[in-house]
């Protein structure tokens, strides 16, 4: 394939990006900012970057229908609005190594949600898969293992991660027609538009609570990161790997964004590496295998043409 080389960079990096935030997050929450206020400047920030970009690309594309309004407005809220807000308050709360391996189950939610809302088929293979996938994340969410914000509730702070994501395991199941029914960049202007309805209300009062004058210059560093990287670059960039790259190889960096989390966040120092996180890990990974696995197809019957009459 002629984009194949451009298409593992662009979802390498995707993965490094979003990896190394679980980090890099650790560095703003909670000394010098609360996280619906780094939600707050994400989401308008990529607010004002897609509404600008879809004007200029796609300027007469407009989502249209009361159906797909209501699902862009569902996306919204459960993608943008609800996974934002609930990724960072967990992440302010539990550490770097637990949110990303809960995380990863997020293709198991979009598989059944798929079920419920398409109507596709569960296997045997999918059915143990998300059996390995929950005993594996029920275990990290109970465990009582020391958590980077020394002193919180790091069980909640892994509920709010599972609940993130679901959110965004239900959203890559409502969007997808949107996708392709619309230019991306109308879809994600609307949806980071309804999400910001959601972010401004709940980040207002944290966002005006922060001594801006006595930010370093590593956590404005961080904050940029967070607003044009990890939001607006790692969707750019997403957006175009998915017209290319094959539901294998998407499976395929599934699993490397929290190796990458666990080896970015062991070597700042910000979490450690565990026996029983990485028992935790494999069952995950394992889960996520299976269930990521396409059912295989039923072989077609072929039956015998009928004989052609003989012409006298």
């Amino acid at each position: 394939m002629k984009n194949s080389l451009k298409v593992h960079a662009a979802l390498f990096v995707v993965a490094l990006i979003y990896a190394a935030n679980y980090s890099i997050s650790k560095d703003v929450m909670p000394r010098y900012m609360g996280p619906f206020a780094l939600v707050l400047l994400r989401i308008v920030g990529a607010t004002v970057f897609f509404g600008v970009l879809s004007r200029l690309v796609a300027p007469h594309d407009r989502i249209q229908g009361r159906a797909d309004q209501l699902r862009a407005v569902a996306c919204g809220v459960l993608g943008i609005g609800l996974n934002q807000l609930l990724f960072f308050s967990g992440l302010n709360l539990t550490s770097p190594i637990n949110a990303s391996l809960i995380q990863t189950i997020a293709p198991v939610v979009t598989v059944l949600a798929s079920a419920v809302l398409l109507g596709e088929k569960l296997t045997l293979p999918r059915l143990l898969g998300i059996g390995l996938a929950a005993a594996g994340a029920a275990s990290i969410i109970l465990s009582r293992g020391p958590v980077a914000a020394g002193g919180q509730d790091g069980l909640l702070g892994n509920v709010y991660i599972l609940l993130n994501a679901t959110a965004f395991g239900i959203y890559l199941v409502l969007v997808m027609p949107l996708m392709r029914k619309y230019h991306p960049f109308t879809v994600l202007a609307r949806i980071f538009l309804v999400g910001a309805v959601l972010a401004v209300p709940a980040g207002w009062q944290q966002i005006q609570q922060p001594d801006y004058a006595s930010f370093p210059t590593s956590v404005w560093a961080a904050i940029a990161y967070m607003v044009i990287c990890l939001t607006i670059l790692a969707y750019l960039l997403n957006n175009w790997a998915l017209k290319y790259a094959s539901p294998s190889l998407l499976g395929a960096y599934i699993y490397l964004q929290p190796a990458l989390a666990v080896l970015i966040a062991v070597a700042v120092g910000k979490d450690a590496l565990t026996l029983s996180k990485a028992l935790q890990a494999l069952l995950i990974f394992g889960g996520v295998f299976l269930v990521s696995r396409k059912p295989r197809q039923p072989e077609p019957v072929v039956t015998a043409a009928p004989l052609e009459p003989v012409q006298d």
